[in-house]
Order: C-alpha cells, then structure tokens, then sequence
C-alpha cells in the first residue's frame, strides 16, 4: 500500500488531513477571518475624547472591548479636520480596518477638508491611501491651530 507521493504506508496507519499535520480544520483563515471582522463584527461609536475636551474620538468596538481609536478635531467655521492619532490593536492592522474608520469619519463629516500631524510609520501608509495631507502643529485652520498649541489647562 502507499499514499499519493508513491512512498510505502504500514496498513495500520492513520492518513492524515491534505491541510497538514498541524492544522485545525475547524479554524478560520486568519487575515481573511479579520478582515471579514472589520466589516461585520466591528461597530463605530463616536464619543468624546478621554485626553482633550475639544478632541472627539470614534471608537472601533468588538464584541464590547475596543480594539482602536482615531481622534480627532473638527472645525465647524472653516469646514476642517485634523486627525491627530489613530490606534489599532495589532490583530487588525492589517485588515482594512483603519480605512474603513477613516471613510466612515468621511461620510459623517462630508464637507470637511481633513489633513493629519502624524507621522509614524504605521498611520503613514494609511493616511497616504486615503489621500489626507499631512500639516504641521494643526492645519491650516486658525481655530484647530490655536487649541492644538494651546495648553489643555487654559
């Protein structure tokens, strides 16, 4: 007797799965299960920010815990946004998760002009795919750049 490579097998032998000797069957793919997740399993909530009172965040929900976090500030009288710091858990960096945050931002702010003070690595990518323009310390905005070099306390 012998298996599909032609090499001999005892009789008694176990045939293992195509997969792999390791592999769960029963397990999901995982960049594709997370990406599937971005889409269905993560909800959007506005809320305010926790650091700065004139900053809003829109908090990135999984099945009650958050797995991320874009802040921002939005100025109402110049029709302008400043995205001043986007965080994800590292299972979701990699899953359009980030750019799906940042359009949702787009279609609840539709007439804003948005640009961003980050420049890490990570967000980096991101924001270049979605085409936000990176400022110095708050945008071209007076009201945003005042409260930015403005200390929070006064």
């Amino acid at each position: 007797m012998s298996n599909a490579h032609g090499r001999p097998v005892r009789e008694g032998a176990s045939q293992r799965s195509a997969e792999g000797r390791h592999r769960r069957p029963a397990r999901r793919g995982g960049r594709w299960h997370r990406r599937l997740l971005a889409y269905r399993g993560i909800e959007l909530l506005p809320s305010p920010s926790p650091e700065d009172a004139r900053e809003e965040c829109l908090l990135l929900v999984h099945i009650r815990k958050v797995v991320g976090r874009v802040t921002y500030r939005t100025c109402d009288e110049c029709a302008e946004g400043v995205i001043t710091d986007v965080v994800l858990d590292e299972p979701f960096r990699d899953c359009g998760l980030g750019t799906r945050a940042l359009s949702h931002l787009r279609s609840q702010h539709p007439d804003v002009n948005w640009h961003t003070t980050l420049d890490s690595r990570l967000t980096r990518d991101l924001l270049r795919r979605m085409r936000i323009s990176t400022t110095a310390a708050g945008g071209t905005c007076s009201h945003i750049r005042s409260a930015v070099v403005a200390p929070a306390g006064s």
